[in-house]
């Protein structure tokens, strides 16, 4: 009697063993499509925030043709708490000048309200930092608009950051630079 007992069991265990792995793929698949939707829709709204960037850029240098950097936002004010990335601002340039242009940038730190060196406030710019060869036709301005991101890790102060766009055409200064002030808030 003792042998078919222990086949029982065994039997059982197996009955719970293959339950348990389905309950745990349906769990993960579950998860899986969760995670997929989610990130869908963080793309969409990026997407909707460049194109909504892009229009607004537009309605700035219409409002004033003898523009030749527009920033956004307009303010030249950028908020970002601790521990946030992929946030900044994005400018474009307009050639006004009678012929096709080449154009670069630079951005670089210049003050700073904290004990922060310059070179780290440079190093919280994680895309756009400078850039070469930009052409842009006589009369237009740039396709896309430049979007500035920057990562603030968390264990970055409370401190207000000023930052300098400077663009040249060729080797030479296009138009004055442009400041722009981000704020590292405290969560």
């Amino acid at each position: 009697m003792k042998p078919i007992t222990s086949k029982k069991a065994a039997m059982e265990m197996s009955v719970g063993t293959i339950v348990t792995i389905v309950l745990l793929m349906t769990v993960l698949i579950l998860g899986l499509i969760l995670v997929r939707t989610i990130f869908k829709g963080a793309v969409e709204n990026i997407n909707g925030i460049d194109q909504a960037v892009k229009g607004e850029i537009n309605k700035l240098f219409a409002e004033d043709s003898s523009r030749k950097i527009v920033v956004y936002p307009p303010t030249r004010l950028v908020k970002i708490q601790k521990g946030q990335q992929d946030l900044g601002f994005g400018f474009s340039i307009r050639n006004v000048e009678g012929s096709a242009s080449s154009f670069s940038y630079s951005i670089s730190a210049e003050e700073t309200s904290c004990d922060m060196r310059l070179s780290e406030a440079e190093d919280l710019i994680t895309l756009g930092k400078d850039r070469n060869n930009i052409v842009i036709p006589a009369g237009n301005m740039m396709d896309d608009p430049v979007f500035i991101r920057f990562g603030i890790p968390e264990s970055t102060p409370p401190c207000q950051i000023r930052y300098s766009v400077l663009i040249e055409k060729g080797n030479s200064p296009y138009g004055a630079s442009v400041d722009v002030d981000l704020v590292i808030e405290s969560e």
